[in-house]
């Protein structure tokens, strides 16, 4: 089953895919409570297999991938893992790590899997990171492993995109990557029984040149064990998402260092997932001679 969120004359309203098109979940059930995917996720599973009816049916409507909004609108929290691909980790100077590297992104950072990426003002160093998220369902505390899958709602394409001068001035990663509207996400969120997530294709593609390729087989915390390393120490909840990290293959890494600019466009794609597709534009209205700019100052490793 594929959800999607889509902007209507109602608002952000939930879909369900039929075909080639889509059905309003709220419109076609009589139901207002499942106009959203986070009040679908609250439902329980009796909402959930009506969902999934209306998948099997015919007479969805085509939608204009513009009218896209960010497949999980408003996550309640976008907990992330750094370094998970032993290439990336290489590729920055670091060791393979031997333990999770968590952080934290806002709900403000998402964005619409086809808008406009901001470049912000304040960076001259703009990065694509290709990423599966995945989107927690029932969640709880001290999921096991090989219980995960029961609390995954599905999975969704994600570029973490990163301003590395504001990630690599401090210590902390939290300012690099929390500029406003800096995470497309989408274009649907695919459940578990639709892909296999342990080996599937993943990539980014920068002007139509191919700067990530890799596969989820080689993650070093795969998905199952992602969610049981974050419910050790956080109750995870419905419409949580979680970005899983980035191969290699990044700009920051590449000799001359490769950043996206105005006028470029950035693709992500997961097998069996989808594709997001964003033109970086500029950031207008930001005030000149800003005092906070972290250029000459970003020495430390990331």
């Amino acid at each position: 089953m594929r959800l999607a969120t889509i902007n209507t004359a109602q608002g952000p309203r939930l879909h369900v895919r039929a075909g080639s098109g889509y059905i309003d979940v709220a419109e076609a059930t009589s139901d207002p409570r499942l106009s959203s995917l986070h009040e679908l996720l609250g439902a329980g599973a009796a909402a959930m297999e009506t969902v999934r009816g209306l998948a099997g049916s015919s007479g969805g409507r085509e939608a204009d991938p513009a009218d896209l909004a960010p497949a999980v609108p408003a996550p309640p929290r976008i907990l992330c893992l750094g370094l998970n691909y032993s290439e990336h980790a290489l590729e920055g100077g670091r060791a393979v790590p031997t333990w999770p590297d968590a952080f934290v992104r806002g709900a403000d950072s998402v964005l619409a899997p086809y808008a406009d990426l901001v470049r912000p003002a304040l960076t001259e160093r703009f990065d694509y990171e290709a990423e599966v998220g995945i989107v927690i369902g029932s969640g709880g505390r001290y999921i096991p492993a090989d219980k995960a899958l029961d609390a995954i709602a599905g999975f969704v394409v994600v570029n973490d995109a990163s301003c590395r001068d504001w990630q690599r001035a401090a210590s902390q990663w939290t300012a690099g990557k929390n500029f406003e509207g800096s995470m497309p996400i989408g274009p649907e969120v695919v459940t578990p029984d639709e892909v296999d997530i342990s080996d599937l294709a993943i990539s980014s593609t920068l002007n139509g040149t191919v700067m990530q390729s890799a596969r989820t087989s080689q993650m070093l915390v795969d998905v199952p064990s992602t969610v049981e390393f974050f419910s050790s120490f956080t109750r995870l909840m419905p419409g949580d998402v979680i970005a899983t990290g980035t191969p290699g293959g990044v700009g920051f890494a590449r000799t001359p260092p490769v950043w996206m600019v105005p006028g470029d466009v950035i693709e992500v794609t997961v097998e069996g997932i989808g594709t997001i597709r964003n033109r970086i534009v500029a950031e207008q209205g930001a005030p000149a001679n800003w005092r906070w700019h972290p250029q000459g100052n970003d020495q430390r490793q990331l």
